[in-house]
C-alpha cells in the first residue's frame, strides 16, 4: 500500500499515513512534488487527470504530480511517477522550486495540503499515459501556456496556477531555467524526523 510522509509546520516528517486515506476534509500537511516536462523544443507536457482520481479529477494540470514514498530521494520519485503515469523513461530531472506549498479545497471539501517542491524533466519521448491517471495530454508552448492560464482562458488545478507564477519568474525560456539547490527542500527531503 503506497504511503505518504506526514509533516510538521518545519517540513520535518513526524510519519506516514497510507495515501489511500491521506486525503479528506482535514488532509494533514505531508511530501508531494510537481513535474512540468518540456521536450527539447521547450513546450510543454499538459495533462488532464483522470477522471476516477480522488482530487481534482478531470482537471488539467502540468504533466505529473506524486508523493514521495518514506525514506526515497525526490529525483527517485519523480522518475518513479513519470514512469508509471506517463510511460516516460527515466529523464535528467532538475529542481526548480524547493520550498514551494500549496493549501486548497475541492467543491466536495477535500483538501490538498502539501509541502511540493517543483521539478522540471525534459525528454522527446512519446507519452503512453496509465488510464487511470491521465485522460488526456498534449505538448504546449510554454507561452501560449502561461498566456491562456494567466488569462483566465485556460483553468488548472489549483497548484499549477499557483506554481506559474514561481516558474515565470525563472524566466522565459524553461529549458534554461536555474537549478535550485536542494539544501532547500524539506526538511523530511533530508531525512530529518522529529
Amino acid at each position: 500500500m503506497e504511503q505518504v510522509v506526514l509533516l510538521d509546520e518545519q517540513g520535518r516528517g513526524i510519519g506516514v499515513s497510507d495515501k489511500a486515506t491521506v486525503h479528506h476534509a482535514d488532509t494533514p500537511l505531508h511530501l508531494a512534488f510537481s513535474c512540468y516536462v518540456f521536450n527539447a523544443r521547450g513546450e510543454l507536457l499538459v495533462t488532464r487527470r483522470a477522471r476516477a482520481k480522488k482530487t481534482w479529477p478531470g482537471v488539467v494540470t502540468n504533466s505529473c504530480c506524486g508523493h514521495p514514498a518514506p525514506a526515497e530521494p525526490f529525483v527517485d520519485a519523480v522518475v518513479r511517477r513519470l514512469r508509471d503515469e506517463l510511460g516516460l523513461p527515466a529523464v535528467q530531472v532538475d529542481l526548480l522550486l524547493p520550498k514551494f506549498r500549496y493549501r486548497a479545497v475541492m467543491g466536495n471539501g477535500i483538501v490538498e495540503n502539501e509541502l511540493c517542491p517543483v521539478f522540471r524533466a525534459v525528454t522527446d519521448a512519446v507519452p503512453v499515459p496509465a488510464p487511470l491517471e491521465v485522460d488526456e495530454y498534449g505538448w504546449m508552448s510554454w507561452p501560449l501556456f502561461v498566456s491562456l492560464v494567466s488569462g483566465g482562458e485556460l483553468a488548472v488545478s489549483p497548484w499549477c496556477r499557483e506554481q506559474l507564477a514561481q516558474l515565470v519568474a525563472l524566466g522565459s525560456d524553461p529549458l534554461a531555467w536555474p537549478v535550485a539547490d536542494e539544501a532547500g527542500l524539506p526538511a523530511a527531503a533530508r531525512g530529518v524526523m522529529v
